[in-house]
């Protein structure tokens, strides 16, 4: 039988790299199209060329188009920003918690009319002011009853002659829905109140009288000032025994000098002793109603952040803008970028593991290709991230520290100069 002559259409790959690239095909190729600068375009299209003899094309066809090797290096650009912006979270997230945040759209950009004011968030160097710690600072003021943000009301009850005992939660929960001047007018309802203080008088004004070296506008031993004339006794007195002396004297007002006590038990008040006609009219309570803003939510008093930013998934960082990026950055991405594209030509090449050839057949290296990718992706990831690590602004301090110490160390060898009048 005779051999048949074939006369094929083409004896070439129909699909094989060119050597270079154009700027004027990047746009159309790029699945995304986050990146359309110029600058941006003309390096994609360089790394066709870099791919081309990386990938030895002058040597062997490789199966790929140029359109592949832009989408790699849009991907790279990608990446690189996720990591940088990964990076930037870890450093700053504690201080920009309950910043203003912002809308995004399908590529994570920030939909304009939403942003912050300002430009490039995610370039900015923010403002180190123990934000997280703050938050729980204000937490814990108030429940120590010296600041914090959560509110604390003021509410009275009448005193009735001969009624030892009130239930301060009924009685507040009914005012909450007809005092309607009050501030915590609508809020008790079914809440459970919790009592910060009672201020339950004695009306004898007398009584809190100190004499004049009792305390008003004196500065000294509050304890013995008073026994010495003005220009006979002359003290230093530290500053903190004055804060603990008007302590003293402020729990004395309220035991000592009252004349009046109480207990509460289940938010319920018993009067010592049983009030008359003689006891103040009034006793008053500050309290605070358990969960009367959610923790989510802002209190009436203006904004705190609690439509902010909660994470990092709401930081507005957006993509990293190409033109901010250096040359260190940019070389990772032309290597990140190839291997993306090793990757691509495996799995191009798998499809036919072997190809015949008249007597013959040829292997081709997607294993190799695509076992390569993976190693150069992941160690490049790692590479990047290893280097963040050691340039977070915890370690930088940790660094400009140690720089100090040996700074110190080689001045105290230097000798000091004598000075020649």
């Amino acid at each position: 039988m005779a051999v048949p002559t074939l006369s094929p259409a083409s004896t070439s790959n129909t699909t094989v790299l060119p050597a270079t690239g154009s700027t004027g095909n990047v746009a159309s190729s790029l699945p995304f199209g986050i990146y359309s600068s110029a600058a941006f375009l003309s390096g994609a299209a360089d790394q066709v060329a870099y791919t081309y003899k990386k990938l030895g094309g002058d040597v062997l066809d490789i199966e790929i188009t140029e359109g592949n090797v832009y989408s790699a290096y849009e991907e790279a650009v990608l990446e690189y920003s996720y990591i940088i912006n990964l990076h930037q979270s870890k450093n700053s997230l504690s201080d920009f918690l309950g910043a203003s945040t912002g809308s995004f759209d399908q590529d994570g950009q920030i939909i304009t009319g939403h942003t912050l004011s300002g430009s490039d968030v995610e370039l900015k160097y923010p403002k180190f002011d123990y934000g997280y710690i703050r938050r729980v600072s204000e937490g814990l003021s108030t429940e120590a009853g010296f600041g914090g943000i959560s509110p604390i009301y003021s509410g009275s009850v009448d005193r009735i002659a001969g009624v030892q005992d009130y239930d301060i939660q009924t009685l507040l929960s009914a005012s909450s829905l007809t005092a309607t001047t009050a501030d915590y007018f609508g809020r008790v309802q079914d809440k459970r109140v919790i009592i910060r203080k009672v201020f339950f008088k004695t009306p004898r004004a007398m009584w809190r009288f100190y004499g004049y070296y009792g305390g008003f506008s004196v500065v000294g031993n509050l304890r013995t000032y008073g026994q010495y004339a003005d220009d006979s006794t002359f003290e230093i007195v530290p500053t903190w025994q004055n804060k603990l002396q008007a302590m003293a004297y402020e729990d004395a007002l309220w035991t000592r000098i009252s004349h009046y006590s109480y207990e509460i038990l289940d938010n319920k008040i018993r009067l010592y002793p049983r009030p008359d006609i003689t006891s103040p009219n009034k006793f008053w309570v500050q309290f605070s109603i358990e969960n009367d803003y959610e923790p989510w939510q802002d209190t009436a008093r203006g904004r705190t952040g609690t439509d902010g930013i909660n994470n990092m998934n709401s930081l507005p960082f957006n993509n990293l803008p190409y033109n901010k990026i250096n040359s260190i950055g940019k070389q990772w991405i032309r290597r990140f970028a190839l291997a993306l594209t090793k990757e691509m030509l495996g799995q191009v090449r798998g499809k036919f593991s072997v190809v015949p050839i008249p007597g013959e057949s040829v292997t081709l290296n997607h294993s190799e290709l695509l076992g390569q990718a993976k190693s150069e992706q992941d160690s490049l990831r790692q590479e990047l991230q290893k280097i963040l690590d050691e340039l977070t602004y915890e370690k930088l301090a940790v660094q400009d520290a140690s720089l100090q110490d040996a700074a110190e160390k080689i001045l105290q060898n230097v000798p000091a100069g004598i000075y020649v009048g």
